[in-house]
């Protein structure tokens, strides 16, 4: 409990450096405090983010105006990405209320459940089967996956705690390391692509083809997606490896629960049209409005009531978690320190080659997001400060450089429990411990980084990009 006190008041006492207002640098303090209690959980993670925000609000440090501090510190309610994550948990409430998510296991666990590493790579390939069709990542995997891969542990008897390494710990990770890489696969594997394509072109006046994007990341990619459940498989290894009984069990589960029910098929209805309408409605409606219309329908139809909504504790304690980190997170952008940060960091690679001071500013504009609850805010932020620091330099190739900051993107989304949208719904599944889901994230992260930088500088300086 006093640690994160002890680092943040340790911070904020020294002056700041200079290019930045101490009213920053105590706002990064007040930051840094709140990571270190995340990382330490002396409270439940929903319980430091809220302390972080009151703190945030009453200091004024990011705007000295009272309304308007507070209204900064409160911001992260008014996110879209915020619901998509609590809609997810509806989505999963109304999966297991009305059986058919427990249907869709069963039926994975009969076809595939003999090996468990077979169905690490069938979670994996739903995942890239969605992700050129659904822009948010949230939706694909929070929203759509999720709910269905939720009901495979409890099959293994399997839950969260002591029993999660049986195979619950393995499908959960699974599937939350693919949709990083299938987010940085496809353009529209994740919605800050978008943002960022737009920002390189305002930048260094270039816009990439959906092409281009593809064959650029296509040698990183193949690799990850061949190895990735192998791999997690080695290093997150489940005690359960398989067995033909598991199949044949599920085989009798399956003929105990009949044919599909009237409710089954209308929640696979709802979750059809969710799925449509993030595929093809973007331009008509956001996904986290899709999102809040289904679960309003789910309501509607009696599928789930509001009391089983209120007193699902795990989707309020992810809102409340998220809300304040992006809200915080926002007030560090606000302040500078992110630019200043970002700035200073590219100072510091003059003299460098040009392939040194591309690798090195990409692995700080990933490792960065340390600091960032939202890409998207994250993009906004630094992509356009790191592209043209990294422009400066001569020899540096622009556009092969702006496509390795772009891939970053969905693949930093792995490091943290907050890192990307659908981070928090798996971090608060339970099957992952807090101790794991940070030493994986840190793992991954660094071994995403490494294909990134070590494939893809040479890759594309072969290409001529």
């Amino acid at each position: 409990m006093l640690l994160p006190v002890a680092v943040g008041v340790s911070l904020a006492l020294v002056p700041a450096p200079d290019g930045l207002t101490q009213a920053a640098w105590r706002y990064f303090a007040l930051f840094a405090a709140v990571v270190v209690g995340l990382v330490l959980e002396p409270l439940p993670a929903s319980g430091v983010g809220f302390i972080g925000m009151a703190l945030a609000a009453a200091s004024r440090l990011a705007a000295p105006d009272p309304e308007a501090s507070l209204k900064l510190a409160l911001s992260g309610f008014a996110n879209g990405t915020v619901w998509l994550v609590f809609a997810a948990f509806m989505f999963a409430l109304g999966y297991e209320h009305t059986g058919l998510g427990k249907r869709i296991a069963l039926l994975l666990v009969r076809r595939l459940g003999g090996r468990t590493l077979g169905l690490g790579y069938a979670i994996m390939l739903a995942d890239l089967v969605l992700a050129p069709f659904t822009p948010s990542n949230t939706a694909r995997s929070a929203g759509t996956i999720f709910p269905i891969i939720r009901n495979i542990p409890p099959l293994y008897d399997s839950y969260p705690g002591p029993t999660a390494r049986r195979i619950g710990g393995y499908v959960i990770w699974t599937e939350f390391a693919a949709t990083a890489v299938t987010s940085s696969m496809f353009l529209t594997g994740l919605a800050p692509n978008l943002l960022a394509l737009g920002l390189v072109e305002k930048t260094i006046g270039y816009r990439f083809t959906m092409g281009e994007w593809v064959l650029g990341f296509l040698p990183i990619g193949l690799l990850l997606i061949a190895v990735l459940p192998w791999l997690i498989y080695k290093v997150y290894p489940p005690t359960i490896t398989g067995g033909v009984h598991v199949p044949q069990w599920a085989a009798s589960e399956l003929a105990k629960m009949g044919p599909v029910s009237r409710n089954e098929l209308t929640m696979a209805s709802l979750a059809l049209l969710a799925i449509s309408l993030w595929i093809f409605g973007g331009q008509v409606m956001e996904a986290a409005t899709v999102a809040l219309i289904v679960i309003s329908l789910m309501l509607a139809l009696r599928l789930v009531s509001w009391q089983e909504m209120v007193a699902h504790k795990d989707a309020w304690n992810v809102l409340v978690l998220l809300a304040t980190l992006f809200g915080l997170a926002e007030g560090l952008n606000k302040v500078g320190f992110v630019g200043w940060f970002a700035k200073g960091a590219a100072a510091a690679l003059v003299g460098l080659s040009p392939t040194a001071v591309m690798a090195a500013l990409v692995a700080v504009f990933f490792l960065v997001h340390y600091m960032f609850a939202s890409i998207t805010a994250h993009a906004t932020a630094l992509l356009p400060v790191v592209l043209a620091a990294g422009a400066s330099v001569p020899g540096v190739p622009v556009k092969a450089f702006a496509l390795l900051l772009c891939y970053s993107l969905g693949l930093m989304g792995i490091i943290t429990p907050y890192a990307t949208g659908p981070a928090p719904v798996f971090y608060a599944s339970g099957y992952v411990s807090r101790k794991e889901f940070w030493t994986l994230g840190l793992v991954f992260g660094l071994l995403f980084l490494s294909a990134l930088i070590g494939i893809g500088i040479p890759y594309l300086q072969y290409l001529g990009v």
